[in-house]
């Protein structure tokens, strides 16, 4: 952090954006070669490659990322970032409707709640572009070559502009371009009245009733705040539990806490095998469902509204992995753990010095997983050999409570301890004896703490609870570090504060009590 704050102070006092300014020590003898027109390109610019480029030029290395204008990418532009403007906003929505909750505290609303929903609309769109706005200032007040264009490789270090023609050279290449909404066979998408979630982030009307296909983290997420601002929610799911991502027993409790007491309900063990679009206030959408095994018709719906959230495909294509001998398996790129392309999934070779990151490696296709594994590959790009613990990444849905987790699931856990021949260990810490969380008027929740009993090691946390995305990542952190459930049963956590739930779960696992 600290040399990337120099280096912003330095630079603007630079006559040129070389890597001159700084100490020669720190750059690797084969980046030196003057050749090449930069030290590292990078194909895609969302957080994977923004975060990428940034470490790049603390590093030295001269830098261009080609943004093919977008520079925020999925994240900043159509999934994160937007969607929690969405959250924050209806989830007042449902704060303030909540008549009993607010009456516990002692408050009362008088007249009726009512929102803008072009207003809701416009602050995610408006949070969006300040984020992009600041990360291309950021990029360009670092010296990073910010070229609009998108990237085709073509082999022998060479990248065309897509639009442009023009040809530059690179050292180095992280191909970074994420990924795309997945629609599946069968369903036709106007972004209109049946979207993706790209669609979906716009908020041009609230539908009456919403069928959500697909029941992981997006479509959770969007069932909050179509729930928060007076929809109806069918969740349509192929497997044969809702959240089938998620830990067995947190998707209990979220279906308790998320699904049961709201305007929710569900299909499970269906395919959504025909959807077709409606006319908003005139004609519905359909969605005829097939059971998932026996593939004959059960039911056919009328909606006003129909959001696909099946998850998503790597934007692989058409950016010239065929230049570089580069076979990918359903769109994704084999890398190895040092983000290094291989050729194919299995016993591919590498392919000198080119790196791919984020959603198009599918090895975790998250956008803190992107920036990581961006960081990653440079320092490797740098003769300093590193890989990302993904087991130690966190993971979190942004509904109201919020889930939490990192690491292994309980199924997981079990299997692997049957295997490796451990013994498996669990404790759990409750919000509804958190002086905090009462006090806020949120006592519904657990904090799960899994771990090998011999080493005493964390193989796994799992949280829903108010701020859980906020909690987890003092589990992570300790799962980064080797630190035990012993000696984070001896760390001191504030009071009141909601962090003792986990403290409570710490102590558990090893025979204390928390008070």
């Amino acid at each position: 952090m600290k040399s990337t704050i120099i280096s912003a102070l330095l630079l603007p006092l630079c006559t040129s954006f070389s890597p001159s300014f700084l100490p020669t020590s720190r750059l690797p003898t084969h980046l030196c070669a003057t050749e090449y027109d930069f030290d590292l390109a990078i194909i895609g610019c969302g957080v994977g490659g923004h975060g990428a480029a940034l470490h790049a030029r603390s590093q030295g290395l001269t830098t261009a990322v080609f943004s093919g204008r977008d520079v925020g990418g999925t994240c900043v532009n159509r999934g994160c970032v937007p969607s929690k403007a969405l959250l924050a906003a209806s989830g007042r929505v449902r704060d303030m409707q909540n008549a009993e909750h607010l009456d516990a505290l002692g408050i009362s609303v008088k007249g009726e709640v009512v929102y803008d929903r072009q207003k809701v609309a416009d602050h995610a769109k408006n949070l969006a572009n300040n984020v992009k706005g600041n990360l291309e200032k950021s990029l360009i007040g670092l010296g990073v070559e910010v070229i609009e264009d998108k990237g085709v490789l073509m082999g022998e270090g060479k990248i065309k502009g897509d639009e442009s023609g023009k040809v530059y050279t690179a050292k180095n290449i992280i191909l970074a371009p994420g990924s795309l909404p997945f629609v599946p066979p069968g369903v036709t998408v106007d972004e209109k009245t049946v979207y993706t979630s790209d669609g979906a982030l716009n908020l041009e009307y609230v539908p009456e009733y919403v069928g959500i296909v697909g029941s992981g983290y997006i479509g959770l997420e969007f069932s909050d705040v179509f729930t928060a601002l007076g929809s109806e929610v069918t969740f349509i799911e192929a497997m044969d539990d809702i959240m089938p991502t998620f830990d067995r027993e947190i998707a209990k409790q979220a279906e308790r806490m998320l699904i049961r007491p709201r305007a929710i309900d569900y299909r499970t063990g269906v395919f959504a095998s025909e959807v077709t679009p409606g006319v908003q206030g005139e004609k519905p959408c359909t969605v005829k469902m097939i059971d998932a095994k026996t593939k004959e018709h059960v039911e056919t719906l009328e909606l006003d509204a129909v959001m696909i959230a099946t998850g998503r495909v790597p934007n692989t294509k058409d950016i010239g992995l065929e230049n570089i001998g580069v076979e990918t398996n359903r769109g994704f790129i084999s890398v190895d753990e040092n983000m290094r392309v291989k050729t194919k999934a299995e016993d591919g070779s590498i392919v000198p010095n080119v790196y791919a990151i984020g959603d198009c490696n599918g090895v975790m296709m998250l956008a803190h997983a992107a920036s990581a594994q961006g960081i990653s590959a440079v320092e490797n790009i740098c003769d300093r050999p590193h890989a990302v613990d993904h087991q130690a990444v966190p993971a979190a849905c942004f509904t109201h409570p919020e889930i939490g987790m990192v690491g292994m699931t309980e199924e997981q856990a079990v299997e692997k301890a049957k295997e490796e021949g451990w013994e498996l260990g669990k404790s759990q810490g409750s919000f509804r004896a958190n002086s905090k969380a009462l006090a806020e008027g949120e006592g519904a929740g657990i904090a799960k703490v899994l771990f090998n009993k011999e080493t005493e090691k964390i193989v796994g946390v799992h949280i829903i609870g108010i701020h859980a995305a906020d909690l987890i990542q003092e589990c992570a952190n300790a799962m980064a570090a080797g630190t035990t459930v012993r000696e984070l049963a001896m760390v001191v956590h504030t009071h009141p504060t909601l962090c003792e739930v986990l403290d409570e779960a710490f102590k558990g696992a090893v025979g204390m009590s928390a008070h």
